[in-house]
């Protein structure tokens, strides 16, 4: 434990040279100063993880602060913003320099690879909780909202959904079953060090007609953007794509795991079926899994025939 005091903590971990010169006032001052490029939109998203919530009260702190920063940047992808500044609100129950020394290398290996800045935020002491206000830029009127999925698209998921999944019943040790150390490591680090899709998000404008993040689960995520446009859509099971280290657990459980499980921060979006070479050409993988549809709701089917499956996901009351 510590005996610093808050501007001290801020001043060690916290405090870092300016090098954005759209930053005029950032991190010491009442309020931060920051210069929007003209032509552009600003993009905020805020998000609040809680210990033993949304992640274990042990959870390494590099991790913690990678997280807490990465499903904010995951929001701003989805919008397809290119990310730019954040502020970070740390509520802590002591002045621990080691957590903290930890949590900031992790929160700034991130915000360093996408090249993001810290302008502003607060301390206080209290149950351990981490907020995140994330802001970025998008040129006017291109930003990807979750309401513009005509009947007709195509609907596409980035990488492998489930792999968190299987990674949070490995920590809370609810997962018994034989899985290779390959695929444990895989799974681990898919929970606790999220890659937020920015690149694919901006690739994305212009091409996808809805967007949102695979944060609370891929079945409900596709609802509520379904609801947002007003339309359902038909899901294709055995077009799931599967990383290896899903594969390795039972078929039927694996798509439970892709449906319903958080923490993925993959990008689900709709696109026309005249993109579908655009789609492909993306760096990201981006796999089709069904067709946007006039009849409201979200049917699941396999090999042609309808099938029951679960449409819950993570629920934060």
């Amino acid at each position: 434990m510590s005996n610093k005091g808050e501007f001290e903590l801020i001043r060690e971990f916290f405090t870092r040279p300016a090098t954005d010169a759209s930053v005029h006032m950032g991190v010491g001052d009442d309020a931060a100063l920051i210069a929007v490029p003209a032509a552009h939109e600003l993009v905020v998203t805020t998000d609040t993880l809680v210990a033993g919530r949304h992640f274990p009260e042990d959870a390494c702190a590099f991790d913690i602060g990678w997280k807490a920063l990465a499903v904010n940047l995951s929001d701003l992808a989805a919008m397809g913003a290119q990310a730019r500044w954040l502020t970070l609100a740390l509520t802590l129950p002591a002045s621990d320099e080691d957590f903290l020394r930890e949590f900031a290398r992790g929160f700034f290996a991130l915000a360093d690879q996408e090249n993001v800045s810290l302008v502003g935020g607060d301390t206080t002491r209290g149950p351990l909780s981490i907020t995140v206000t994330a802001m970025g830029v998008v040129p006017a009127g291109a930003a990807l909202l979750r309401s513009g999925a005509r009947i007709g698209d195509d609907v596409y998921v980035s990488g492998t959904p489930g792999d968190a999944g299987l990674g949070l019943r490995l920590v809370l040790g609810q997962w018994h079953d034989e899985l290779s150390d390959a695929a444990r490591d895989f799974a681990l680090q898919r929970l606790q060090r999220p890659q937020p899709r920015l690149a694919l998000g901006a690739q994305l404008r212009g091409v996808a007609s809805a967007c949102l993040d695979v944060s609370d689960g891929l079945a409900q995520d596709l609802g509520h953007l379904l609801q947002a446009s007003h339309v359902g859509a038909e899901l294709m099971l055995e077009l799931l794509p599967r990383s290896a280290a899903l594969a390795e657990t039972d078929a039927a459980f694996a798509d439970i795991l892709a449906l319903t499980s958080g923490d993925d921060y993959e990008l689900l979006f709709t696109a026309p079926a005249s993109a579908r070479e655009r789609v492909a050409a993306q760096d990201t993988l981006c796999t089709r899994i069904g067709t946007v549809t006039a009849a409201p709701g979200l049917v699941f089917f396999r090999d042609g025939r309808a099938i029951a499956m679960p449409q819950g996901g993570f629920l934060h009351f």
